[in-house]
């Protein structure tokens, strides 16, 4: 079983419940609500400490929606052109608009995502003044408590700032009756955010005896990440540079690869020496909020007892995802044509169930894959992890209308249900497994990245090799009966030419290693190519699925979500300004 004290056993304390009560001359008739906890309760080790908790828990976006986490599967996955929103037209369908670039800033997912990052920046901040107004915590326990509050609140800011790009900075000094209804959106708030983590590195332990908290290592490695995305490639080299070197997990392990890249979605392994930082994950908590909860529509469809889940089919990975996997001599297509990727010609095309009923016969694609698109990808004739071989259209609720695949990451194996899953609510999809926000492959290339940068293509080829090394291992393959499951080539990379070659393999490698966690919409932003490969995106799907993307394009403007039309009716025009295009 899992061993994760922190955020597993503990329960969750929400600190947008805690109510302080004040006495006065009339305290009989001041009744304190029902759950509420007294300032002194609150200021003692234990009340700090449990508001802390609950800080740590609104990574997963509870009590609001289920875009609102940290996985980011439609913000990042779906906008990102991995996945699109899978089941049919009418389930969850502003996701559609989502998924076309066209939310409108009243979306109440949309609002609910805003609200859930302000209520993670909310509870750190109240960590933080409580933890300064205790006297019953020591010295060390005071700082690393403040540490790890200001750790979070980076978290948070960032996720804001690849969101929204401008929002309201609100730190621990402003609140209600202090001028917080008057804080205006901005855009400059980066030296906020490495400030953030910069002092989480310099006072977080390097180990804790409760693996999910933050340390010391997460917090530079987030620093080296918010350097990245400003731009600042040889700050964020040397960041990295000493994670790579030196870091370890809170639990001790000195961060790696774990050998077969399985288990990197495996309940089993949680807390292992890839996971840089996770959403850690619970069951029979009293609430299935704590397990995963943001990912519980994300299975195949109607499978029954052969398969996990047996709801909602959404979280498709798209066509141009799976031909992403095709290799020549083991390395990815890097060629473009008129705008448009290679790996989606008809010549490079992974061979799909599309329009197949299950019954009806289907050949797998015999040509060579990268091996980790059938760890990623659910596809027909292929063993899915230990159920049964995916039987194509059965699992898929409208297959014309999103495809003929299904999500496999972070989904469940049959031999842990009821023992690593949640099932008491209306759906047994509640897998307790950690999402990892960042594991250590992230790291090693965002660090590829930066050493591209600095001109150490050498470097570069070295970490871009260590990840594909680990996929290339044949005792990780997708196998039944001991025999791979497809025609899996994959080789590692020699050398890269020059700088060109080098991004271009960087940036593949991070779409291939970590396809449907999150990241890809973000990083095409980043890297300042969203426009173009979206549309080339677009284009290609919607030559097949017409109803879900025909007509629909992207635009400059698209990079940044809409401010919340309901916070601007809230504040007013003077105070939030939308973002362009919107």
């Amino acid at each position: 079983m899992k061993n994760n004290q922190i955020l597993k056993r503990i329960a969750l304390v929400s600190v947008s419940a805690l109510t302080l009560t004040f006495a006065c001359k009339d305290q009989f008739l001041e009744v304190a609500p029902t759950g509420s906890l007294a300032e002194a309760q609150l200021s003692s080790k234990a009340g700090v400490e449990g508001a802390l908790i609950g800080a740590y828990a609104q990574l997963a976006g509870k009590g609001y929606t289920r875009l609102a986490a940290a996985n980011n599967w439609v913000w990042g996955s779906i906008r990102g052109g991995e996945s699109n929103k899978g089941t049919d037209p009418g389930d969850y369908s502003n996701i559609n608009l989502m998924q076309r670039y066209e939310i409108p800033a009243n979306d109440g997912d949309l609002n609910g995502t805003w609200q859930a990052k302000f209520e993670g920046v909310a509870r750190a901040n109240a960590v933080i003044n409580l933890a300064n107004g205790s006297k019953a915590l020591s010295a060390t326990d005071k700082t690393r408590i403040i540490a790890e509050a200001r750790f979070l609140r980076g978290i948070y800011y960032f996720e804001l700032k690849k969101l929204f790009n401008s929002v309201p900075y609100v730190d621990e000094t402003v609140g209600y009756g202090k001028g917080i209804e008057k804080v205006a959106n901005t855009e400059a708030f980066w030296d906020k955010i490495e400030a953030d983590f910069g002092f989480a590195y310099t006072n977080l332990p390097a180990t804790s005896s409760s693996a999910g908290r933050a340390n010391k290592w997460a917090a530079q490695a987030f620093l080296g990440k918010a350097l990245l995305y400003q731009g600042k490639f040889a700050d964020a080299r040397s960041k990295f540079t000493d994670v790579i070197t030196n870091g370890v997990t809170t639990n001790g392990k000195k961060y790696g690869l774990v050998p077969k890249f399985a288990d990197i979605f495996n309940a089993v392994n949680d807390n292992n020496e890839e996971a840089v930082f996770a959403i850690q994950s619970a069951m029979n908590t009293g609430s299935t909020n704590n397990a995963n909860g943001f990912d519980d529509l994300n299975y195949p469809y109607n499978t029954g007892a052969d398969g996990p889940g047996n709801c909602c089919g959404f979280f498709q990975p798209s066509f141009s995802m799976a031909n992403a996997y095709r290799t020549v001599g083991g390395l990815p297509i890097l060629t473009e044509t008129a705008g448009a990727p290679d790996y989606n010609l008809a010549a490079n095309a992974v061979k799909h169930d599309y329009g197949i009923n299950s019954s009806a016969a289907f050949t797998e694609d015999a040509g060579p894959l990268d091996p980790r698109i059938d760890h990623t990808i659910g596809r027909r004739g292929i063993q899915y992890l230990d159920w049964i071989e995916h039987p194509g259209a059965n699992w898929i609720r409208k297959q014309d209308y999103a495809g003929p695949y299904s999500p496999k990451k972070y989904v469940y194996y049959k031999s842990q249900e009821n023992s690593l899953t949640d099932g008491s609510s209306w759906t047994r999809g509640y897998a307790t497994m950690n999402y990892n926000i960042m594991r250590f492959a992230d790291v090693l290339l965002m660090a590829a990245e930066a050493e591209v940068e600095a001109g150490s293509l050498a470097k570069a080829l070295e970490y871009v090799n260590l990840v594909r090394a680990r996929a290339a291992n044949k005792a990780g393959f997708v196998t039944k009966g001991g025999v791979a499951e497809a025609n899996y080539d994959i080789a590692l990379y020699t050398s890269f030419a020059d700088k060109t070659a080098a991004t271009r393999a960087v940036r593949m490698e991070r779409l291939l290693e970590l396809a449907t966690e999150g990241h890809r919409f973000f990083d095409l932003v980043r890297w300042g190519i969203d426009v173009p490969t979206l549309n080339a995106y677009l284009t290609h799907e919607a030559k097949i699925l017409v109803t879900k993307f025909g007509g629909a394009t992207y635009q400059a403007t698209d990079k940044y979500l809409p401010i919340p039309q309901q916070q601007i009716d809230i504040q007013g025009t003077s105070v939030l300004k939308q973002n362009p295009g919107y």
